[in-house]
This record gives structure tokens, sequence and C-alpha cells, in this order.
């Protein structure tokens, strides 16, 4: 499908100011009940009698640790799919011009996602999660101090929306737009909240640059292999620390953005791999790429859809959109 080139958030992204965040995880470590003496043990000495013939006080048992609960997905259980769906705002926090998530602050963003979750569940058979699929890195039409032509948020900067969508069952999406880094090293640097059970990773091969690409003139690819590398390292992450199912969004609209797609390893039990189609346009523009998508696709990745409210002529209502086959399991607004 065609699309403008590369003016699909990253000409607001360019001018916009960018916000970084970031979320600590608290660890709880009991304590083991220190024995106390009983003084009712002691018995009532008469006169002459030897304090040291009282009995022994009983020492007091240290209980045994009861162990945590293992952590689960917002409403239960540990695998993503199939028992549930998720609806998505997409976008930069405080940042509106790179999509609906930067148009209110977190609480305000967190009533949106719920209210456009439920407008999908008279549609599913299942139920649909709200979500937010947040811009961690965005691409830039300037090198930066680090020269990748991506700017990074902080996990300090991220914590208000992160905190917000923990609080009130709101799924979390980190979505990196690398430029000239590699989406492995972009994601390393957001351990801290990746260690959360209910925050997932989208990989956005249009802003990933090969050596001597700039944004605005090229549109970027990524290698199955990095991917791989990528996820990996992630299903990882997730087995060590005993967490569910994170959701991995991969972006893509043109058959260039991942090469060697077949090659994607979508067989790790910890993870859960979604396909993204994110043309925008006509409704016959937007299902001739859903179609074309779909063809060679590896086994074990799901198909994901999103719906632009400026760029697609008209934008899908929730009913047509969960009538495309296959149904999509995550939306995403822009």
């Amino acid at each position: 499908m065609t699309r403008s080139p590369l003016l699909r958030h990253l000409a607001p992204a360019l001018c916009a100011a960018l916000l970084l965040t970031g979320c600590a995880q608290d660890t709880v470590a009991g304590s083991a009940a220190t024995p106390a003496a009983d003084a009712s043990s002691t018995a009532a000495g008469s006169p002459g009698s030897s304090a040291s013939s009282a009995p022994a006080s009983s020492p007091t048992p240290t209980p045994t640790p009861t162990p945590e609960e293992p952590a689960e997905l917002i409403g239960g259980g540990t695998e993503v799919f199939p028992d549930r769906r998720m609806v998505a705002l997409y976008g930069h926090p405080e940042t509106p011009g790179l999509g609906v998530l930067g148009e209110q602050g977190p609480r305000e963003s967190v009533i949106r996602a719920q209210e456009l979750a439920a407008q999908y569940e008279p549609f599913s058979d299942v139920p649909v999660v709200p979500a937010f699929e947040i811009i961690t890195t965005t691409a830039s039409s300037e090198p930066g101090v680090d020269g990748d032509y991506s700017r990074e948020s902080t996990v300090e900067d991220l914590r208000p929306y992160v905190d917000a969508a923990v609080e009130h069952d709101v799924y979390v999406v980190l979505d990196l737009q690398p430029g000239h880094q590699d989406f492995l090293s972009q994601a390393q640097q957001y351990e801290e909240l990746l260690r959360l059970p209910n925050v997932g990773l989208a990989l956005d091969p249009e802003w990933r640059l090969a050596p001597g690409q700039v944004h605005m003139v090229q549109i970027g690819s990524v290698d199955a292999a990095e991917i791989n590398a990528t996820t990996a390292w992630l299903a990882e992450l997730t087995r060590e620390n005993d967490l569910p199912q994170k959701v991995v969004v991969l972006h893509q609209f043109a058959d260039s953005m991942i090469t060697n797609r077949h090659l994607v390893d979508a067989s790790r039990p910890e993870l859960a791999l979604v396909l993204h189609a994110d043309g925008h346009g006509t409704p016959d523009l937007k299902m001739g790429t859903w179609e074309r998508l779909q063809e060679g696709l590896p086994e074990g990745i799901r198909m994901a859809w999103k719906n632009f409210y400026d760029e697609d002529t008209p934008t899908f209502t929730p009913e047509q959109t969960s009538a495309i086959e296959p149904q999509p399991w995550f939306v995403s607004y822009q």
C-alpha cells in the first residue's frame, strides 16, 4: 500500500520536544518473627526457691515464608492470547502531533483508553483490555549528540504514564524508533520498565536506518536476525523474572521493512508476537495492505490493525474494525 513518504507522524515529531520517563520496581522482603520470652511460663517462686529451677520459655517458631503469587496479566492468566484483545492509544506523552496519547495527561489518557476499549466489547468474544502504545524513542531529523537520529526518552519521564497505566489496569507497549541504533540496545535501556508484568515492546522498522540513510528520505528496515536477537533477550528477561507473556508488536506497511521476515522466530513461549498493519488511507488501500502482509507470515504471529483519525478516509468504526478478517488482536489509534 502506498502512503505519504514518512510524513505519517515524523514531521510533527521532528519539531516536538522529546520527553523521557521511567518507573522503578519495588521489591518486598519478608522479615522473620523474633522469638519472645513468655513470662507466664516461669514458675512462681516460693521462699527459698531458686530462679534457676524455673522452666525455660519455649521459642516462638519462625513462620515459613509464603511464596509470592506469580505475576498475572490484566484480567488474569499468564498468556496474552486468545483470552483477550487490546485497544491502544498511540503517541508520545504531551506531544499531540505524534498521536492521540499525547493529547491529554496520564489520567485523562487512562479514561480515554478505557472508553475506547469499551466500544469494542460488543464485537469481541473475549475481554478487551485498554492499552497505551508509548513512543519511547523518537525518530529525529537531526543526528543528536550520539549521532543515531533517535531521541531517547528516559525512564523517569515515562513514569507518569506507566504508573497511571499500572494503577488502572491499562497495558503498556514501549515503541522504539531507533534510527541508526539497533533495536536490542535501545530495548535494554528500558529493562527497568520491561520487568513490569504488563509492559511489552514494539519495534518500528520504518525508523530503523541503515548506514548513510536519514529519515524523510528513505523508509527504514530491519532484518529478521535483529528482531530475533531482541526478542531472545526479552524472552530471557521475562523468564528469569517469572513474568507473564509479553506482547511484541512488529510494525509494517511495506514489504521491504522486514527483510527475511520468514525467519522471524515466533516460537518463544514468553512472548506473543503481533504484526501491526500500519497503512493508512482509503478502506481499499488499507485492506490491500492487510491482505498482502499476511502472505508468508510466520506461524505464531497474529495480526494487528491501526486506525488513523486524520489520515484515514474515513476512519474505521469499532464495528468495522472488528469485522476485518481475521479479527485483529491488537488495535491502536493514532
